[in-house]
């Protein structure tokens, strides 16, 4: 059931308790305040009868020393036949309570005779042949006799208003619960358009429409609601687009990976199968062992730098104060074997906050890299500038340098900038997107500089162990 359906039920039902009850209670008061004036006056009534008796009794001659009851009985008849109401019935009954005069259709029982004693009065509603009467009784002295006089007032007329009000007053309230209905017809509309409209937009965006933003049509909690449902899509469609992006490079690195993958492969098979189905000579037998070598070990280090890559992104570094120093020499005994490059090395002495064994896997592959892009005798500066905000290590070739168009590429895993140099030296574009995972642990990531023909540096910045991205608060 809707939200807007569920209102109106709700709305109407309360109406219908509320008009209801103070129908009820409306109709009733005026009935009881109409009763209660009707039952005055029937005692007010009684007792100018009991008076009319009392003053006709004693103009009665003294014929005997006590009122006769034939003589009750035509007192009685004369004060019937003097009244002017056609709706008032009379009794008089004797000591024993035993009826000496009664009118026409006084049928009553004796109950409230029962209960009249002498100086009081009483009274009650009874109804009689579906008409509804207020009898009264009170005591009268005549003569020295005790006699009782009864009264039956018809007060119909009151109870017919009373059913007549309720007939009016739900009449009144159907009309006023379809009026209602109505009414609340429009304004539940109204106030769950904001939920329609949050509607609409939940649907646009399970149809694949992230861009769809819900309208705010209020300044109430429904319009804080849209807002924050707009905030919500805002950050969805952002988390959407990187998790597109990253479904993107996913595939591309398969894409990579599996044609990285079989182009050693296919030369280690077609070279296997050579010298399994015939018979080389030595030099071919060593030249195809030589491409099966050669191809097995680039498939050995793209394994290798595949490894890293998911130890780094799923790994703990543990960070600790390093001698910069320490890293420099470390590199200085790992290239010292290369003497096809000119390795000139200035850094400042200093502490960084890093993971070692991580910051020198990042150096010497950036050190690789120069050495492929270079040629032969090239000189390739290392430099580790101390500064402010952190520590500068920097890694400048003079090689072959990289097209402005590649620079945003070249970190993206397989990504080569010349295919055919890299796999003569044995490359397979893991390298920077290896050191690039590494940097993001440590807040870090790599500054590229380059023209092409004239070389490249490529740098990144350690931040210190105090500093806002510094690793001791993460």
């Amino acid at each position: 059931m809707k939200f807007s359906s569920k209102l109106l039920i709700c709305t109407m039902i309360v109406m219908a308790i509320a008009l209801g009850f103070s129908g009820f209670y409306f109709v009733n008061s005026v009935f009881e305040i109409s009763l209660e004036r009707e039952a005055g006056q029937a005692l007010d009534e009684n007792s100018i009868l009991c008076f009319a008796f009392e003053t006709a009794a004693l103009n009665v001659p003294a014929k005997y020393d006590v009122l006769q009851d034939n003589t009750v009985e035509q007192l009685a008849s004369k004060l019937e036949s003097s009244s002017q109401s056609a709706s008032r019935m009379l009794r008089i009954s004797n000591e024993e309570k035993e009826t000496l005069y009664a009118s026409d259709g006084f049928e009553t029982d004796d109950e409230l005779l029962a209960q009249t004693q002498a100086g009081t009065k009483a009274y009650r509603t009874i109804c009689l042949n579906g008409h509804y009467y207020i009898q009264t009784g009170s005591t009268v002295n005549a003569l020295d006799r005790v006699l009782y006089l009864e009264t039956l007032r018809d007060v119909s007329v009151v109870f017919d208003e009373r059913a007549l009000g309720f007939r009016v007053y739900r009449r009144v309230t159907v009309a006023m619960l379809l009026f209602g209905m109505a009414a609340m017809l429009l304004i539940s509309f109204l106030l769950t358009k904001p939920i329609r409209l949050l509607t609409r937009a939940t649907k646009k965006m399970a149809a694949g429409d992230y861009a769809y933003r819900a309208k705010k049509i209020s300044n109430d909690e429904l319009g804080q609601l849209t807002l924050d449902f707009n905030h919500m899509a805002e950050a969805l469609e952002e988390n959407m687009g990187k998790l597109e992006d990253e479904i993107q490079a996913k595939e591309d690195f398969v894409g990579a990976f599996a044609h990285e993958l079989k182009t050693p492969l296919t030369a280690i098979i077609g070279y296997a199968d050579m010298l399994r189905s015939r018979k080389l000579d030595e030099e071919k037998s060593l030249l195809s062992a030589n491409y099966i070598y050669t191809e097995g070990k680039r498939l050995e280090a793209m394994s290798i730098r595949l490894l890293d890559i998911m130890v780094t992104r799923h790994g703990q570094a543990q960070f600790q104060e390093v001698q910069a120093e320490s890293l420099f020499q470390y590199l200085q005994g790992m290239f010292r074997t290369n003497e096809d490059m000119e390795f000139v090395y200035s850094f400042d002495k200093a502490m960084v906050w890093a993971e070692s064994n991580l910051i020198i896997t990042v150096l010497i592959n950036l050190l690789d890299n120069a050495c492929k892009a270079s040629e032969p005798g090239s000189i390739i500066e290392i430099r580790g500038i101390s500064r402010a905000d952190g520590y500068l290590f920097q890694v400048e070739d003079h090689g072959m340098g990289i097209p402005e168009g590649e620079l945003l590429k070249i970190t993206k895993a397989f990504y080569m900038v010349d295919k055919s140099r890299a796999r003569e030296r044995n490359g397979a574009g893991l390298g920077l997107a290896l050191c690039t995972e590494i940097l993001s642990l440590h807040h870090s990531s790599l500054s590229i500089e380059s023209k092409l023909g004239e070389g490249t540096c490529i740098g990144f910045l350690l931040p210190g162990k105090d500093s806002e991205g510094g690793q001791e608060k993460s």
